[in-house]
């Protein structure tokens, strides 16, 4: 006999994957998809994919749970941040409601804790007043060493609705690059497949994003930048690819020896905007100290 879930509504709009280690099993990936595979999955009597989205009320049906082991949970060690860290945010915050914050990121940190970062976004702001009474959940994410506004929900319902704005593009973002190099004025929008290796498996996801130069010169060019579509470094990438990196990369640049030794990403996270419940949010982030200086010198 299966064992029978009714989707509730904190996991609308949920990937099944991530519902079923939630709340079913914490097992790997490929041994959910086996599973499917085998048919010992059903949501209202069909068959889905990993990928499949819930829906509120959702009937599930899985079939030979008992026979699963669980994997062995590594315990994250938190980042503890001091009480005067912390305060430091007030700073960055400029948008607080019951729902969601938005903050002006600094350049340097990451979102979340990972295998190189400890100290993070996340876990400073669950510490701080802005959410005495919710928890952070993040809609989306921006590269450590990219600067700008952040997202961050107060609530699984706001986190769902942002994560399904991101996916039907619907939120639209604007960046600011200085990067290497006189851009071509003809460019206007850069469309690129661009490749990466998931389990030694070639993948190619086609991006695209929009391109306006706001000033240039023989060695630099100051771009405002709109991303349509939201693949990983796409931006990094794209520019690139173009010829004419971001200064302060060292992930993805040219191997010039005119490049200059800059340890800060010129990359910033400007504007942003939505529209929720027919009312419409537009935010801006003012770059730091660092880029306007490199700004004012150079361009």
């Amino acid at each position: 006999m299966p064992k029978i879930f009714t989707v509730d509504n904190d996991y609308q709009d949920s990937r099944f994957d991530k519902w079923f280690k939630n709340i079913v099993i914490n097992i790997p990936h490929s041994l959910i998809e086996k599973l499917i595979r085998q048919n010992k999955v059903k949501v209202n009597k069909k068959k889905i994919k990993s990928s499949y989205r819930l829906q509120a009320g959702d009937l599930i049906e899985i079939y030979d749970i008992s026979k699963l082991k669980p994997l062995d949970k590594k315990e994250k060690i938190k980042y503890s941040p001091k009480r005067k860290e912390i305060g430091t945010y007030d700073d960055y915050v400029i948008e607080d409601n019951e729902n969601f914050i938005i903050i002006n990121k600094p350049r340097g940190i990451p979102v979340q804790s990972g295998t190189k970062s400890f100290k993070n976004i996340i876990d400073i702001l669950k510490n701080s007043k802005y959410f005495t009474n919710s928890k952070p959940f993040v809609v989306h994410r921006l590269d450590k060493e990219t600067s700008g506004i952040l997202i961050i929900a107060k609530n699984r319902e706001y986190a769902q609705l942002f994560t399904s704005l991101f996916r039907i593009r619907k939120i639209h973002k604007t960046y600011l690059a200085i990067v290497y190099g006189k851009v071509d004025r003809s460019i206007r929008v850069m469309n690129d497949d661009l490749v990466y290796y998931e389990n030694n498996k070639k993948i190619s996801q086609k991006a695209v994003s929009n391109l306006k130069i706001i000033k240039l010169n023989e060695e630099y060019s100051y771009l405002e930048l709109n991303p349509i579509t939201g693949r990983k470094h796409q931006l990094r990438k794209q520019l690139l690819k173009i010829g004419c990196p971001i200064i302060g990369d060292d992930k993805y640049f040219l191997n010039d020896r005119k490049r200059i030794k800059m340890k800060n990403l010129m990359l910033h996270a400007y504007k942003i905007k939505f529209m929720i419940n027919n009312i419409q949010y537009n935010f801006k982030a003012k770059y730091d100290e660092q880029f306007e200086n490199f700004l004012k010198k150079n361009i």
